[in-house]
This record gives C-alpha cells, sequence and structure tokens, in this order.
C-alpha cells in the first residue's frame, strides 16, 4: 500500500506540466551572496521552483516516513542540490537540561564524520607540497615505530595498527580511568611495543588509530595545534562559522550534549579528548560549504580527486568500499555512492555526497538513533541509484 500512495504522488507532481516562466528558486546555499566565494558558480545549473517543490515533498515525505515516523529525531537534516536547499529540519534540544533548541547554527558532534575534514586537511598539505601520500609517517612523526605504514595507509584504513580503544584497556598500559591524548596514542605505540594487527597495506580494517596519527601529522607540519590547523586550512576560508574542534576541558558544558535513546545523558569518558578521527562539531550548513568546496579543483586539485575517490580494497567482493576519508559504494552498473557515517556515544551522523548528481545529504542527531542512516536511500530521488524509498534498509 506504501508504495502504491509513493508512486501515486510521484505520478501526480512529474506529470505537471513545464512552465515556461518559472522563475529560479533563490539559491539558499551558504555560499550566497559571500565576496570570498571560492567555488566558481558557473559549475552548478540553477534549478526551476518546480523541480525544487518536487524534490522537496519527496524528501519530506522520506524524512517523515523513515527517519522522523516517530516524531521523535532529535538533530538537524539537510538535502541540497547545486547548493540549493531542497529541504532541511532541524529538530529537539541540544541539551535536556537547559532546554536549548537545535537550531540552523546548532553545532553538533560529527562523530566519525570528522575524518572527512582531517583527511581534507592532509590533502590541502599535500598540494601545497608539505607531504606527499606515500611518505612513510616515521619519516614525519620519528618516534612512529612502524617503518612500512605510508600517509595513504592510514587514510584507508589499510595500516594495521591496532585500535586505541582496545590496546589502552589494560591497567599497565594506560588504563581506563586516566583521559587519552593523541599524543600518548603515539607514545604507547613505541615505548609498549604495541604489534601491528596485520601486515600494512594487505587489508582494509577500519580503525580509530589511523586518524588520531594523522591529526598529530598535521600539527607537525603546521606548527599549529589542530583546532588551529583545522581553522586555517578548511573552516576559515570556507565561512564554516559554527564548525570547531572540541576541547574537552573548555567545552564539555557548553556544547550540545549526547543521549541515548532514553534522553539519558552519556557522559563523557576517558577518549574524548581525542580528536582527528571524531570531536569535530558542526552544521549542515556549515558541511554544505564544505561539500561544495569539493567540487573546486583551487580547493583541492584534480590529480588529488582522483587518488581520493577511489576504492583501495578489492580482497573481498562487495559494493562497499573505501576510498581516501571516505567510503564510497559502487555498483558494476557504474553507480557511485561516497559517504561517511558515524557514531560517538549517543551521536549519530551521516554524510553522503552524490559527485555526478552535485547533491549533498547531510543527517547529525545528538539522541542515539540509526534512521539516520537511511539517509542515502534519498540518492534515488535524484539519480538511477539501487535504492528503495519505502522499504527500511539496514546498514
Amino acid at each position: 500500500m506504501k508504495n502504491l500512495i509513493y508512486l501515486l504522488l510521484l505520478l501526480i507532481l512529474l506529470s505537471c506540466k513545464d512552465d515556461k516562466k518559472n522563475t529560479l528558486v533563490h539559491n539558499y546555499g551558504p555560499y550566497d551572496n559571500i565576496e570570498n566565494d571560492s567555488i566558481p558558480k558557473s559549475i552548478f545549473g540553477d534549478l526551476p521552483e518546480q523541480y525544487v517543490q518536487q524534490k522537496s515533498f519527496l524528501v519530506e515525505t522520506f524524512f517523515n516516513a523513515n527517519i522522523n515516523n516517530t516524531k521523535n529525531f532529535n538533530g538537524s537534516f539537510l538535502v541540497a542540490k547545486n547548493g540549493h536547499i531542497i529541504f532541511e529540519k532541524y529538530q529537539g534540544k541540544s541539551n535536556f537540561s537547559t532546554n536549548e533548541d537545535i537550531t540552523e547554527t546548532t553545532a553538533l558532534h560529527l562523530a566519525s564524520i570528522s575524518k572527512v575534514l582531517t583527511a581534507t586537511a592532509i590533502f590541502k598539505l599535500v598540494d601545497t607540497k608539505k607531504l606527499t601520500l606515500d611518505d612513510k609517517v616515521q619519516s614525519i612523526l620519528p618516534t612512529f615505530p612502524y617503518s612500512k605504514i605510508t600517509v595513504r595507509m592510514l587514510l584507508n584504513h589499510r595500516s594495521g595498527l591496532a585500535k586505541y580503544s582496545r590496546f589502552t584497556e589494560p591497567d599497565n598500559v594506560w588504563g581506563r580511568k586516566k583521559t587519552l591524548h593523541n599524543s600518548d596514542i603515539l607514545n604507547l605505540l613505541g615505548k609498549k611495543n604495541i604489534p601491528l594487527e596485520y601486515t600494512p597495506d594487505s587489508k582494509f580494517a577500519y580503525c580509530n588509530t589511523n586518524y588520531a596519527i594523522l591529526a598529530l601529522i598535521i600539527e607537525n607540519l603546521t606548527a599549529q595545534k589542530f583546532s588551529e590547523a583545522m581553522q586555517t586550512l578548511i573552516f576559515k576560508p570556507l565561512n564554516m562559522n559554527n564548525t570547531f574542534v572540541f576541547d574537552l576541558e573548555k567545552d564539555k558544558n557548553i556544547v550540545s550534549q549526547s543521549y541515548k535513546s532514553t534522553k539519558e545523558k552519556v557522559p563523557f569518558d576517558q577518549f574524548d579528548a581525542i580528536y582527528g578521527d571524531k570531536n569535530i562539531y558542526s552544521t549542515p550548513h556549515d558541511l554544505l560549504k564544505f561539500d561544495l568546496a569539493t567540487y573546486d579543483p583551487d580547493f583541492i586539485s584534480e590529480n588529488l580527486k582522483k587518488e581520493i575517490y577511489k576504492g583501495y580494497s578489492y580482497e573481498k567482493k562487495g559494493i562497499k568500499n573505501y576510498g581516501l576519508g571516505i567510503r564510497l559504494r559502487e555498483w558494476e552498473t557504474g553507480q557511485e555512492v561516497f559517504y561517511h557515517n558515524g557514531w560517538w556515544h549517543g551521536n549519530t551522523s551521516s554524510y553522503i555526497t552524490l559527485k555526478n548528481d552535485t547533491v549533498t545529504m547531510i543527517a547529525l542527531s545528538n539522541k542515539y538513533s540509526t534512521k539516520v542512516y537511511q539517509t542515502m536511500r534519498i540518492s534515488a530521488l535524484f539519480g538511477d541509484y539501487p535504492f528503495t524509498i519505502n522499504t527500511e534498509e539496514t546498514e
């Protein structure tokens, strides 16, 4: 029955005759009226108002049926095409105890979407000849104990490094009570002789340690703290004014808080001072600015993008793969979706970018919900992507 309803609604909308006098919808994209716009607007086409209305209705219908179906979504949601916002929604509380609403300027924890931004800082350093993708990590961080691991292997999760959340658990290594920092991870890898999980570049294994080390590489090459380097390389140039790197001591009481699905607050723990793999806060508007910038050859070179947006792990057959700081799904028919999901404490997140269709989709929640991961299925409304719109899929 749901299938029939969706089909009827779609047919009604698409059967409307094009009005040649349609005015173009205002560009509500984040680069509108910004003097130092680094994105060549000519690469993005304007959208007829009728198109926006049709897509907005379909996206909102999907959102209400699949993400907010219990009216309990707590977070931010945005879908844009060509930089034009098709639909956005801000709902719930950033802090239930103080009754603070989530708005379009409320920064939420990105969880592992932070990796996309950390990787991009590395790309900026590659484009400015500060390093290469195949530099040995040891040549940048001399105390790093593994001679064969390269920057590329950190970016695509093929390094073989052990997960810091596991190897630090024993009291004789670190323990569960002391706050862990990025520098501690580097020191422990060498001093405690932490073995590699597998031979570098022999397989894929998702590991947060990779991005904690990448953050140290950024600090080393910029001579700045990670938070300052990210502002310099990415946030300020792109006018990402509500985006920042979390500081546990300074920010823990003022940022949006994290909650279980029951609204029970999730406390900070010993891993909340680590950055690079997580701990960047942002908004859908700022992430849209970032996504638009990824099309700009002056922001990331075209040669480098060829290295970023390709899979590196084909040991096992399947549609899922990992590029450099980005996940991808690729089908034999030629369709590709680039994305990154996140989960940290009660924060869940999803960022999807359809490069062939210039579509951006973002869902952020600070109250635990796996429904944000359904966002990818909206791809089917913008191109020939093999997703169903009204049958729930699991990630």
